[in-house]
């Protein structure tokens, strides 16, 4: 008998639910935050020279909350410039939020805003087709390479589209963090249709180094507290395991071993500490910065 299991992404809205609680829940955001702070002056400290436009382009913007604080910190560096920030992101909703989070905001004089509802796939063949190659001064990809068929083709046609000064940041889960634990697995078991593919940190250098790419890595430590997901019934606990195992209604669609088995993987030292009686995931970031 087919498994009743579905891709989460079958059900975008579902989607957004589940990640906003993995926000919630996880310090995600702050350790990119900290990332902006201690390190992103450095990478940026030659995009914009003697430049008077910058182009930023933002590949799974999302809600546009950290495409803010990087624009923020390039903005701080090249005062007065003209920065027009393209923002890829195929959910509505997201982009919705993001509109939001622009208008809510102060300090976005000089910065223009463009939204493509397109997948990064959707990008490059409209852009193939349409026969153009517009340049960027920088790239970044936040937690979107998992969502592509081929991520080393993806890499090199954003590679391609940098200019001379240029960056390309990517932030994945860390080959250290629970997600390599759960997924090098379970993965095979949960219902990725082509949706959806495992990648962390840790595969990244191998397919940048056969590309001939310079690059640094960076770890960023974080955690997400995924204590709700033991408690039978709770609606958050349950949008937080759909989130780990990209499946839609995992507590009510898994296979009763599988279910057991992942809950019990959740609790074991490759994935989570026990702090307190909480159980706290380990949520740890890898970011790489290639060069053009």
């Amino acid at each position: 008998m087919a498994s009743p299991m579905r891709s989460l992404l079958a059900d975008l809205d579902r989607y957004v639910q589940s990640f906003r609680v993995f926000l919630e829940r996880s310090t995600e955001h702050q350790s990119m935050q900290e990332f902006v702070e201690r390190h992103l002056p450095d990478v940026i400290a030659s995009i914009g020279n003697g430049k008077s436009t910058i182009n930023v382009l933002s590949v799974g913007g999302g809600a546009g909350e950290m495409d803010l604080q990087i624009l923020s910190k390039i903005r701080a560096r090249y005062p007065g410039v003209t920065i027009n920030n393209d923002v890829i992101e195929p959910s509505a909703e997201q982009i919705s939020k993001y509109k939001e989070h622009v208008a809510q905001a102060s300090n976005l004089e000089n910065i223009k805003f463009t939204w493509h509802k397109e997948t990064a796939n959707e990008y490059e063949n409209r852009m193939n087709a349409e026969k153009k190659t517009k340049k960027w001064d920088f790239i970044h990809m936040i937690q979107m390479l998992y969502y592509v068929k081929d991520i080393p083709a993806t890499i090199r046609y954003f590679h391609s589209l940098l200019e001379s000064q240029a960056k390309l940041l990517i932030i994945l889960v860390s080959g250290k963090s629970g997600w390599e634990t759960l997924w090098k697995k379970y993965g095979p078991s949960f219902p990725l249709e082509d949706l959806c593919s495992y990648v962390s940190s840790a595969d990244l250098p191998r397919m940048l180094d056969s590309a001939g790419l310079k690059y640094q890595l960076y770890e960023l430590p974080s955690h997400m507290d995924i204590t709700s997901c033991f408690s039978e019934g709770d609606k958050d606990g349950e949008l937080l395991l759909d989130f780990l195992t990209e499946t839609l209604d995992f507590a009510k669609t898994a296979p009763p071993e599988l279910k057991q088995q992942v809950m019990e993987e959740l609790r074991k030292p490759g994935c989570s500490e026990i702090r307190d009686g909480k159980v706290f995931f380990n949520n740890s970031l890898g970011v790489i910065v290639v060069e053009p």
